[in-house]
């Protein structure tokens, strides 16, 4: 994997986001959730965030967005924190090769999600970090650890893209009425989905998630605070499940076209991984038949291309 020094990353994200213009607005946006089809489907921002603590960033950049399924790397590693190895009795470590919200995949496994990043797989951890908390305090806790790994304050969760999840996520409700009847779930469904639906609606710019991410990039210790978040070898295991599992069934296509451990969410936003680099952040609303964004995917595959980084050499 090519070295961050000697690449001038400022012209390399204003190159992409200028030769990407031409295409904005390409992709379906999320409409399902009422609140995410009202975003401007011409929004398009990339941020690179370096292990020096240098910021590159193009486009939207520095606009709040709804990161939804990327809240899963988050909630994933609070649940480790809490309770180690035991998460894996509840939840897989495989690809699902299926959609991400598929309720087929689960019935046959008989109600243990393929992975923590689909949708079965995050209401599990959900309900891992629900433990011994109400729901207030549970997303207070989650708000909290992403507020301290952004060293930012001002992330909020939208409470308008919260509600309006919970007023048309069937299917969600079903997938967790499924595993709590082969006893997944050990709280309440309406508890757990309260604080699945405002754990995804938290908002944020592609510069703030670039620096949630960095630890991710640095062996699991923040480089700029030094704090350790993780063990080296937790934050390896987990850049492995975002690079097999975190683009849902277009995981495999990710890989082969990016190289590099990512997470996507239905929002457009995309947090990826340079291991012993750089962490990135891309948003464009603009989705994929995966329900992956679609201009920020190829934003990441020239930025792979451009900097030679890829976690399967140059």
């Amino acid at each position: 994997m090519s070295g961050i020094e000697n690449l001038d990353l400022q012209s390399i994200v204003a190159d992409i986001h200028r030769d990407l213009t031409p295409r904005l607005g390409e992709g379906k946006v999320a409409d399902y959730i009422p609140q995410l089809a009202r975003v401007d489907p011409q929004s398009f921002g990339i941020a690179i965030v370096g292990v020096d603590g240098q910021v590159y960033k193009a486009g939207d950049a520095e606009v709040p967005f709804s990161i939804q399924s990327i809240s899963k790397v988050f909630t994933l590693t609070l649940a480790l924190g809490k309770h180690g190895e035991n998460i894996w009795k509840r939840v897989g470590r495989e690809p699902s090769g299926s959609a991400f919200n598929s309720i087929v995949q689960l019935e046959h496994e008989h109600g243990v999600p393929r992975n923590p990043f689909i949708n079965a797989g995050a209401i599990a951890i959900t309900d891992l970090v629900l433990a011994g908390h109400t729901p207030r305090e549970a997303i207070g806790e989650i708000v909290r650890f992403i507020r301290y790994l952004a060293d930012d304050e001002d992330i909020v969760i939208d409470h308008e893209v919260a509600k309006s999840e919970a007023a048309t996520g069937y299917r969600n409700f079903a997938l967790a009425n499924f595993m709590r009847s082969f006893g997944k779930l050990d709280h309440p469904v309406e508890l757990v989905l309260g604080t699945y639906f405002h754990q995804c609606a938290l908002s944020m710019t592609c510069v703030q998630l670039a620096k949630a991410g960095l630890f991710l990039a640095a062996s699991g210790t923040n480089p700029l605070s030094h704090h350790s978040v993780v063990t080296s070898q937790r934050a390896r295991r987990i850049n492995a499940l975002m690079l097999t599992c975190g683009h849902y069934d277009g995981s495999g296509d990710f890989a082969y076209r990016v190289g590099l451990p990512g997470k996507s969410g239905v929002g457009g936003g995309i947090l990826c991984v340079a291991p012993g680099k750089a962490s990135v952040a891309v948003w464009s609303p603009g989705l994929n038949h995966n329900g992956n964004s679609l201009l920020g995917s190829r934003a990441l595959e020239m930025l792979a291309s451009r900097t030679g980084w890829s976690v399967f050499g140059a």
